[in-house]
């Protein structure tokens, strides 16, 4: 179930339920820039259920929708996606446009982790 298969209003309503993690329509809706009726909101989780990326249960009248995907396994997946469409699946482009943009935003305990990262992928061999 690629998430790349998504519009751009799926998407947002795909941020909203990781991050609130259960979610209403009516919660959606309110979370939503510039959002569409209550009635278009309730479609559009009726869909992304369809596809399989949400499921539902049943909260007294409401419908109270949550991932089927795990929030890591969503991101490693959209990861993959940025970098095979941007970076041509180099996992090293990717890093270094990351450092190029976030270089002054980095602690010193970022750093660390990197390097930390760094050397223990180059001790495992990849």
């Amino acid at each position: 179930m690629a998430v790349n298969n998504l519009s751009r209003r799926e998407r947002q309503i795909m941020d909203i339920v990781y991050r609130l993690e259960h979610a209403t329509a009516a919660e959606v809706m309110e979370l939503l820039p510039d959002p569409p009726s209550y009635s278009a909101v309730r479609a559009m989780l009726r869909i992304l259920e369809d596809k399989g990326h949400l499921r539902h249960t049943q909260d007294g009248p409401r419908y109270v929708y949550a991932s089927t995907v795990a929030p890591e396994t969503a991101s490693r997946s959209a990861l993959r996606h940025v970098m095979s469409t941007f970076f041509e699946g180099s996992a090293a482009q990717a890093m270094a446009a990351l450092l190029d943009e976030t270089a002054g935003e980095l602690s010193a305990e970022d750093l660390e982790r990197l390097s930390f990262l760094i050397e223990t992928a180059k001790s495992e061999g990849r």
